[in-house]
């Protein structure tokens, strides 16, 4: 699957999510920020809510919040896939597991390029999914990390969806052509881009050929 970020972009934020929306995408990747897990910022919860209520694609929804289940409380009545949070952020990762459970949505652990797989070890059979950071997280347009690819290798065969999320395009996209990686992350490749088809097929037959 190509999930596309509309962190950065061209257009305004509401004519990029109704490109995304209409393209062939797989997902809507939603990056929301609270100045304070990472220093930077960008949309309030009614600002999200507001702005994908009406979308028909369904949500990848990546927090970078401090205490995250005050904010997917709010989230969970949208169209929503997954949504991904980082262990650090809560005093309580397995109530936050719990209520996505109890809710029906995937539970998605994100890992940043300088955490431990081995963080993972008390939650990989109760997840499913695990989202992993080939950026530090909080901004877009970062260049891609090869230095996490050994951690995609240690998640295969571990009956669990695995992504990839930061500075993917179509020359660092090929780094991954060796890897079953079930959901990819792009943004400015394809919202700075003239042709968001165009791009996201880019995108998937360099991956799949």
């Amino acid at each position: 699957m190509i999930s596309v970020s509309y962190l950065k972009s061209k257009l305004s934020k509401e004519e990029t999510i109704k490109k995304i929306n209409e393209s062939n995408a797989d997902l809507i990747h939603v990056d929301l920020m609270d100045g304070k897990y990472v220093s930077e910022s960008n949309f309030t919860i009614n600002e999200v809510i507001n702005d994908l209520k009406n979308t028909t694609k369904l949500l990848d929804i990546h927090l970078m919040t401090e205490e995250p289940l005050n904010y997917i409380k709010k989230l969970i009545n949208l169209n929503i896939w997954c949504i991904t949070f980082h262990l650090d952020s809560t005093k309580d990762p397995l109530k936050i597991i719990n209520y996505l459970k109890e809710k029906h949505v995937k539970v998605g652990i994100a890992l940043n390029p300088l955490d431990s797989i081995n963080l993972l070890d008390n939650y990989l059979n109760l997840i499913d999914y695990v989202l992993v950071m080939s950026v530090n997280p909080g901004m877009g347009g970062q260049k891609f990390m090869p230095t996490v690819l050994p951690k995609i290798n240690s998640l295969q065969n571990k009956n669990i969806l695995i992504g990839i999320d930061g500075g993917i395009n179509n020359e660092s996209i090929k780094l991954l052509k060796d890897y079953k990686i079930d959901n990819i992350v792009s943004g400015s490749f394809i919202c700075l881009s003239d042709n968001y088809n165009k791009s996201i097929d880019i995108l998937k037959k360099i991956y799949l050929d």
